[in-house]
C-alpha cells in the first residue's frame, strides 16, 4: 500500500527541491511527487514520506537525495528536437570557426555547452551538426553536456537509444553515425564512437555558478526554465550570459522566452539570443 503524502511533507519536499535545483513543484505536481518518490520509499523501506524527508536531509542520506532529484527530474527528449535550432547552429558554426582562427583566439576552438542535456540526444545532435557543418575547417570543437541527474547521464554516456527517439533523424544521418542493434538490442541504435568521443558529460546543478571551464560560444538551455519561477529564471539567464563569450549564442526552448525578464541579451529570433 502506498504511503500517504501529507500536505506538510509535500511542502517540505517541494521547498527542498526548489532550494537545491530551482524546480518549482506547485500543488499540481503533488501526485507526480507521490508516485515517483513512492517507489523510492518502497525500495528504501521507509514507512512514510516524513521519514524519507528526514533521511535525505542528513549527511548519511546525501546519496538518496541525489536519487530523489533524479526521480523528480523530467527527461523526455529525442534527437534533433526543435530542428530549427540545429539548422541555426549549422549556419553560425562557420562564422564561429572563422572567429576561432583569428589571432586573439587562435588555438581556442569552438566551445558548446548543452545544459540540462538529459539522456544525451541534444549534445549528440549538436556533435552530428558540427561534423556535418565543419568538414572543411580544421578547428577543434568541444561539447560539454551537463545535467543534475546522474541516472540520465549514465544513459547518455552509453549512447544507446530506442528507435522511437530517432524519429527526426534523416536516413542518411542514421546510417552514417549510428549502428543498429541485434539480438536483445534489436530496436535500439548506438551512436558511433567518433560522435560519443566529441562530448564530455558531467553532473552540474544549474543553481550553482558555472566554473570558468564552462565558458562557451554556444549555450543550449532548452525546456528547463519552464520548471523555474521568474526569479530563478532571471538569475539563471544572467549567469549564463556571463558564461558566454562575446558574440556568443544562447538557445532556449520554443515554448520559452526571455520576455519579462531583466537580462542583457540581444534578441535574434524566437528562442535565439546573442551576447
Amino acid at each position: 500500500m502506498m504511503a500517504e503524502l501529507k500536505e506538510s511533507d509535500f511542502q517540505k519536499i517541494s521547498r527542498l527541491v526548489y532550494e537545491l535545483c530551482g524546480i518549482n513543484l506547485h500543488d499540481g505536481k503533488k501526485e507526480l511527487v507521490k508516485a515517483r518518490l513512492g517507489k523510492r520509499l518502497r525500495e528504501g523501506n521507509f514507512s512514510s514520506f516524513s521519514e524519507y524527508y528526514k533521511h535525505v536531509t542528513t549527511e548519511e542520506g546525501q546519496d538518496e537525495l541525489i536519487m530523489m532529484i533524479d526521480s523528480l527530474s523530467t527527461n523526455l527528449t529525442y534527437f534533433f528536437r526543435e530542428g530549427a535550432h540545429f539548422e541555426k547552429v549549422q549556419k553560425i558554426l562557420p562564422e564561429l570557426a572563422t572567429g576561432a582562427r583569428s589571432a586573439e583566439r587562435r588555438g581556442c576552438g569552438v566551445q558548446i555547452w548543452s545544459a540540462a542535456c538529459s539522456s544525451g540526444e541534444e549534445p549528440y545532435s549538436l556533435a552530428i551538426t558540427v561534423k556535418e557543418s565543419l568538414g572543411g575547417f580544421a578547428i577543434p570543437v568541444s561539447i560539454l553536456a551537463t545535467d543534475i541527474s546522474t541516472r540520465v547521464l549514465q544513459m547518455a554516456m552509453r549512447g544507446v537509444f530506442p528507435a522511437e527517439r530517432m524519429k527526426n533523424v534523416p536516413e542518411k544521418i542514421l546510417k552514417k553515425y549510428f549502428q543498429y542493434g541485434s539480438g536483445k538490442w534489436s530496436g535500439f541504435f548506438q551512436i558511433k564512437k567518433e560522435i560519443r568521443d566529441m562530448v564530455r558529460f558531467m553532473r552540474f546543478n544549474l543553481m550553482d555558478p558555472p566554473p570558468a571551464e564552462f565558458v562557451s560560444d554556444i549555450i543550449f538551455c532548452r525546456n528547463v526554465m519552464i520548471y523555474f519561477d521568474k526569479q530563478t529564471q532571471e538569475m539563471l539567464v544572467n549567469r549564463l550570459h556571463q558564461t558566454l563569450k562575446p558574440d556568443g549564442y544562447f538557445f532556449v526552448g520554443h515554448s520559452e522566452s526571455l520576455t519579462g525578464l531583466a537580462h542583457p541579451f540581444n534578441y535574434i529570433e524566437p528562442s535565439v539570443y546573442r551576447k
